[in-house]
């Protein structure tokens, strides 16, 4: 059972020009109280066979994390193009939002990217030489969110036993504006608007 759950990843600037910095909200519910803070990175994927080109966006580290629901913003940099293959600068890449505690990642949420001139004339005819300052971005309002199980150092009051580490599940979600839909119906979630905490 997870401490923290992911509730809704609200992009504030989408689409948007490829240099733009990402802004987005995310709102989570915590069922105990933590004794250290959350880490949230955001990783740009352009070249999936190669893992050594992902680049590290930003990384933040929220708290303390009362329970009930929470929110934060989040400010990412935008990919750096000199660090993107020129095949890979245009089309598909992947945006991933993963969240750690105690260096222990527990939920991964993945987004579809699509990176195209802003016109039709480039669009058709796409100069050799990448023009950064025309790009811009799309991300896809259908994310992909993966919840590992993992060590919490606090257990809820309701719950006994131990929570152990364990395999990975990964789901499709609908929207970035409901990513726990199915989850919602059968849990609690404390009602009224959700704590707004720092961000270091």
């Amino acid at each position: 059972m997870s401490i923290v759950t992911i509730r809704n990843v609200e992009f504030l600037n989408n689409p948007a020009a490829f240099s733009d910095p990402y802004k987005f909200r995310v709102t989570f519910e915590c069922i105990a109280p933590l004794k250290d803070d959350l880490e949230w990175k955001l990783i740009y994927v352009s070249s999936p066979g190669n893992e050594a080109l992902d680049q590290e966006l930003d990384d933040c580290l929220v708290g303390p994390v009362p329970v009930g629901v929470n929110s934060f913003e989040f400010e990412g940099a935008p990919p750096d193009p000199s660090h993107i293959p020129t095949e890979d600068v245009l089309g598909v890449a992947a945006l991933i939002l993963t969240g750690s505690y105690n260096d222990q990642e527990f939920v991964r949420v993945g987004y579809y990217q699509n990176t195209e001139y802003d016109n039709d004339e480039m669009k058709e005819n796409p100069p050799e030489k990448i023009v950064c300052e025309r790009l811009v971005r799309d991300i896809s309002l259908k994310p992909r969110v993966t919840r590992f199980q993992i060590k919490w150092d606090v257990v809820p009051a309701q719950q006994q036993g131990h929570i152990a580490a364990g395999a990975a599940n990964s789901a499709a979600v609908p929207s970035a504006n409901d990513l726990d839909a199915e989850e919602s119906a059968t849990e609690s979630v404390a009602p009224g608007q959700p704590n707004s905490i720092p961000v270091a």
